[in-house]
């Protein structure tokens, strides 16, 4: 994030690349935040202007792709006997078999490098129709990929060829799915489970897939396993006391110490749960959705100990807040948008709104900033870009066949677009 130059990632100190904040190695890109250091970023496309390459992908999966120069990487499931279907209140789909796989690709071509097979499932638990078996987004740095399924599965490839280095799989009822993505951190490979039946963050040993540590949520009072559930992805934040590891939660946001899995604060938001939205870190403040029932942003100070009181709660927003999508913060503004297309511009010191405007319909990908401007990505595959600032100003509506669920990756003037089918390449031509 521009605004915080102090935001730590593991997967680009690992990485050790020249043009590390020009990567995407991890979901939300560099800073796991949704801002890009890219320059030349394409503004107008469409089905037949400004698209490098566009190459299908056998299977389906909504986890993002990954790219570290000129190699890209994603995940996806082949699905055998799918069947959608009402489970209780939720519209699920079902499967006979699902073989979940790892792809490496030649990012400037499009041609794909290496495909490997890492689980096959037999009847898999099902998923909800808006997810998928495929959506935890892979997290790369030079050497390895690591590639996580959630209940279905972790494992360790080498990024070169796929060779597959170690494999574990940490069971847990999601009830409607995976989503939660990795994050590396030092010698760690840091996963969130918060299912219906555990709730837990834990940490493997990136080489062996051992765990190293593994720390329970704090307890959540209510017996009804579907109100425990959480699938954000965590973010990694300095602050003076150090680098704290971010988790929002059912009911409780908590910060732990990477290295040891040591909770430091815990704050107790309400009766948020399912939350998809990931959190962001903007002037001292970690501001986070509460998920369902009645979403809202809270901004709560990260300098704590213990668990902190509710008047740590520097300010709270209620409109056109998202369940599925996750903020991004640029300099003295914070971009969101609503599940149902509604976007929104507000400053993260105060929660003070400057504007709310359409800008789409159903959306459940995250926003991007880049080259100043903000990026809205629809599911129906329309992406609308404001110029960023607190002046609501639509410079472009471009349009591709969708559904678009995935998260984008801006890398080197170029963003990498994945909707169920297809991969694209988007690069002024």
């Amino acid at each position: 994030m521009r605004l915080c130059p102090t935001v730590l990632l593991a997967a680009i100190l690992a990485a050790g690349h020249a043009d590390a904040d020009q990567d995407w190695p991890q979901f939300r890109g560099p800073h796991g935040d949704g801002t890009s250091a890219a320059r030349n970023v394409p503004l107008t496309w469409s089905e037949s202007n400004n698209i490098a390459w566009k190459v299908a992908v056998p299977g389906r999966g909504r986890s993002s792709p990954v790219v570290i120069g000129d190699r890209g990487w994603l995940t996806t499931a082949l699905e055998q006997g799918v069947i959608r279907t009402n489970i209780k209140s939720d519209d699920m789909q079902t499967a006979e078999h699902v073989t979940l796989q790892a792809v490496g690709l030649d990012a400037k071509q499009g041609k794909e490098l290496w495909r490997t097979t890492l689980f096959e499932v037999d009847k898999p638990a099902p998923v909800h129709w808006l997810n998928s078996w495929a959506t935890p987004s892979p997290v790369i740095e030079k050497g390895q990929l690591y590639c996580d399924f959630g209940t279905f599965g972790t494992a360790c490839l080498d990024a070169r060829d796929g060779k597959i280095l170690w494999q574990t799989c940490l069971p847990l009822d999601h009830q409607v799915g995976p989503g939660s993505s990795p994050v590396l951190w030092r010698d760690l490979l840091v996963l969130v489970r918060d299912g219906r039946d555990a709730q837990y963050v834990t940490a493997l040993d990136k080489q062996t897939g051992r765990t190293v540590w593994k720390t329970d949520r704090p307890p959540i009072d209510t017996s009804k396993g579907d109100l425990k559930k959480c699938f954000t992805t965590p973010l990694l934040i300095a602050s003076g006391k150090g680098t704290q590891l971010l988790s929002p939660g059912a009911r409780w946001v908590v910060s732990y110490d990477p290295d040891t899995g040591k909770e430091l604060w815990r704050q107790r938001h309400g009766e948020g749960f399912s939350i998809g939205s990931c959190p962001v870190f903007s002037h001292g403040l970690a501001i986070f959705s509460t998920g369902c029932m009645r979403p809202q942003f809270l901004a709560v100070n990260i300098d704590g100990t213990g668990e902190i009181p509710a008047t740590n709660v520097v300010w709270r927003i209620t409109q056109q807040v998202p369940v599925m999508s996750s903020p991004v913060v640029s300099g003295e503004e914070m971009y969101w948008v609503s599940d149902d297309g509604m976007a929104s511009c507000a400053d993260p010191r105060t929660g003070e709104i400057y504007w709310q405007k359409r800008a789409g319909g159903r959306t459940f990908a995250s926003p991007l900033y880049a080259e100043g401007r903000v990026y809205f990505f629809a599911q129906d595959g329309k992406t609308t870009v404001i110029r960023a600032g607190r002046q609501f100003e639509k410079l472009a509506e471009n349009q591709l066949q969708g559904p678009v669920v995935a998260t984008p990756a801006i890398v080197d003037g170029t963003i990498y677009l994945r909707t169920d089918t297809h991969l694209y390449r988007i690069q002024d031509q």
